[in-house]
């Protein structure tokens, strides 16, 4: 089904030859490097060298998480006016309950500052951010970046990144984004996918074989091959959206007649070019997917690449179950939660069905889906199903088309655009519920459990085609292509009345006079300290995983409504991980303001820590993970850190670039530390760290005080740029932009 291949290769005449066998002189190879699409887009927009790249975006996106903090960084940095096409929408937070006003006060921000700083709003329910950057900004050749993790939109011939929000205020700022020239990895798909095998399958089978190996963490992955022909753009949506899994950088496809059809449709073919690689091209390894050899996947709890295609998973259900129950009672710790009971006399059954967001909710999914259901029901005992289209106009279109009226005579609930199924804001299936969902993300606690008050659901990914037939089979796991039904759908057609009526299109268009609406939990964020003289830290929090994600350090769901004030939502840090954090991380922060105050740490602090320190000795916290960073961009992850007077992080390794970006741009040492031997209460002390930075260190000698016993080690930061080392010597990326 796929097959990795390590080591170079060469893409020509439709075929892929590695680099040992192709026998090519170095200056072909050199020509091949610069015949990728990677290549000729980064150098389309890149303002740096040739392998230290500083590329400049075309357009932005964020969503209502992320905007305010943007926002407010940027202006406290300077901001006048949005230099290129800046859209906010509104779907991650547009349905949530809690917190009084505090959403509605957000989308009302966001239009304000879409009018005073020119940019596009989008309201509440119209589209999810990814969707509606395909409908309306993604153009061929072009590069965008969002504060979202699954910023992609390759196969319509744009490369996206997803980042952390202060790599957007760069941006605003008419900064550029600094990179090493990343690897590129050829994605070869072959055939054709089977009937009832959708792109979620083909996405899950790639996640499953590359994640853990790190094959492609940090990369390109450039779509080619024969089978591309043989895919819908909506199914080459389905299957790029999901490359963030994979911890790759971004992704770009080539494109065809169906992609200039999609732009046609939606009244911008002047944005369509036909985008091939050069014969020869060269690409750094690659993964070859024969699409006829995909199968219904399931990926169970707690990771996409936790996957199996579903007859391999029932045929040792009890087996693979058993191992997903002992990982959620290690968070639960009461022994209480259950996953085999879902499973037996051969069948496994589910409770909850969802088909939604930037993966699951398109056309062709939720269409497809309904000629499954079509003149069947979901049982009507125990079991939901809710679809999510993933804008109005394809609501509409699903609606216009009989779609929508199948579904709601099957027993599902169709509902409007919003993201909260993706990350627990909507949803929530009962303690010890397992749902079945087409959503891009299966994180423990990440569909809106508390692992903290005792209660744990989860969640199993698969394609809308087998979601739709188990919800047919009354919540009896079902693959699609064990079901009979008609594949055949009525072709979509885009309302561009409904986003001409609706949307605020203010690019461009800026007007200083406008006041920025601040609702009462708007904060602006508070004073961050350059880096110290000399630095003294102190462990709160010791993670011992083999990877931590950011929904860990800083968990979805209804801790997003507070947002926009930085100082509350720090509140819940570690929340549901490590429930003690906060408070430890508040008392080094109170010992650090007592030494501003009076010019010393308290003798408490000093006592502990048993060891001479200098003056000019910063005091700050720091939690130590072992792979800390998986998952969503949101900067937040690092920002409450840094808002309870976090100091550093201290890893193994980082599991993506984005995360080790927020650290940075937070102000945030972003150590890495071979001998991973840390406990909570454990002290850090490094003498002339400003000025080893300063000097372009990236090794520091450090003294590790734990149980009253002192030890040398070193700590690495890995290669900084001279303006990240800036950022982190001024105390965060708005003191450095003040200056």
């Amino acid at each position: 089904m796929i097959k990795l291949i390590r080591g170079g290769v060469y893409y020509t005449e439709g075929a892929l030859l590695k680099e040992n066998v192709a026998f090519m002189v170095e200056s072909k190879k050199q020509a091949a490097i610069k015949g990728t699409l990677t290549y000729k887009v980064l150098k389309a927009h890149n303002k740096g060298d040739d392998k230290r790249l500083r590329l400049k975006f075309d357009a932005l996106a964020s969503h209502d998480i992320t905007y305010v903090g943007i926002i407010q960084t940027a202006k406290a940095s300077g901001l006048k006016e949005f230099p290129v096409p800046y859209t906010l929408t509104n779907c991650h937070n547009s349905l949530c309950a809690v917190g009084g006003t505090v959403n509605a006060d957000d989308h009302a921000f966001g239009l304000s500052a879409a009018k005073k700083y020119g940019g596009n709003f989008v309201p509440p329910a119209l589209a999810v951010i990814h969707q509606y950057m395909r409908e309306a900004q993604a153009k061929c050749g072009a590069m965008i970046l969002g504060s979202d993790s699954h910023t992609r939109y390759g196969a319509l011939g744009t490369m996206a990144v997803g980042e952390g929000g202060p790599e957007l205020v760069k941006q605003l700022l008419n900064g550029t984004y600094d990179i090493n020239r990343p690897e590129v990895i050829a994605v070869y798909l072959k055939g054709k996918p089977k009937k009832g095998v959708g792109p979620h399958d083909v996405a899950l089978a790639l996640v499953a074989a590359t994640f853990r190996k790190g094959f492609l963490k940090n990369k390109v992955l450039e779509f080619i091959g024969p089978g591309i022909k043989n895919l819908s753009v909506d199914f080459r949506c389905g299957i790029d959206v999901m490359t963030t899994e994979t911890t790759c950088l971004s992704s770009i496809w080539e494109t065809d007649e169906a992609v200039r059809e999609f732009y046609s449709a939606h009244g911008r073919e002047c944005d369509f070019e036909y985008m091939h690689p050069d014969e020869p091209a060269y690409y750094d390894g690659a993964v070859v997917i024969d699409l006829s050899r995909v199968e219904p996947m399931i990926a169970l709890p707690f990771h996409p690449s936790n996957a199996y295609t579903i007859k391999e998973f029932l045929s040792d259900a009890e087996g693979i179950l058993a191992v997903a129950e002992e990982h959620g009672n290690s968070l639960l710790k009461n022994g209480q939660f259950r996953l085999r009971d879902k499973f037996k006399d051969g069948k496994l059954r589910v409770t909850q069905g969802v088909i939604a967001g930037c993966a699951g909710g398109s056309y062709e999914n939720i269409a497809e889906a309904a000629e499954i259901l079509r003149g069947k029901n979901c049982g009507a005992d125990g079991f939901l199903l809710g679809v999510y289209p993933q804008s109005q106009p394809v609501f509409k279109c699903l609606a216009d088309n009989g779609y929508v009226s199948s579904l709601m005579s099957a027993g599902a609930i169709v509902k409007p655009a919003f993201c909260g199924p993706c990350f627990g804001a909507g949803d929530t299936p009962a303690n010890n519920g397992l749902s079945v969902r087409h959503t891009t993300r299966n994180f423990e606690n990440r569909e809106g459990s508390k692992p903290a008050e005792g209660q744990l659901s989860a969640v199993a990914l698969m394609d809308a085609r087998s979601v739709a037939a188990t919800a047919a089979n009354g919540g009896v796991l079902t693959p699609a292509t064990e079901f009979e039904y008609v594949k055949k759908i009525k072709k979509y057609y885009f309302d561009k009345s409904i986003y001409d009526n609706a949307v605020y299109r203010g690019a461009g268009k800026p007007d200083g006079s406008t006041q920025l609406a601040y609702g009462p939990n708007i904060a602006d964020w508070p004073e961050q300290h350059a880096l110290p003289v000399n630095l003294l830290i102190k462990a709160v929090s010791v993670l011992t995983d083999k990877v931590t994600t950011t929904d860990e350090l800083i968990p979805s769901g209804e801790t997003s409504s507070y947002r926009s004030n930085p100082e509350r939502l720090a509140n819940f840090a570690l929340s549901r991980k490590d429930p003690e954090y906060v408070g430890r991380a508040k008392q080094v922060k109170e010992d650090e303001e007592f030494r501003r105050a009076n010019g010393t740490l308290p003798e408490s602090v000093l006592a502990d820590v048993g060891i001479t320190i200098k003056n000019d000795t910063g005091y700050g916290s720091f939690i130590a993970a072992k792979k800390p960073g998986d998952g969503s961009a949101r900067e937040q992850a690092a920002s409450c850190q840094r808002v309870l007077g976090g100091a550093a992080n201290i890893a193994e390794e980082y599991a993506t670039k984005r995360y080790r970006s927020n650290l940075i741009n937070w102000g945030i040492l972003p150590f890495v530390c071979r001998k991973f031997d840390f406990s909570v209460g454990d002290y850090i002390y490094i003498e002339n760290i400003r000025e080893l930075l300063k000097s372009g260190a990236e090794v520091f000698p450090a003294k590790h005080v734990c149980g009253g016993k002192v030890k040398n080690i070193m700590l690495e930061t890995g290669g900084l740029t001279e303006e990240e080392r800036k950022i982190i010597l001024s105390g965060c990326l708005i003191n450095f932009n003040r200056k």
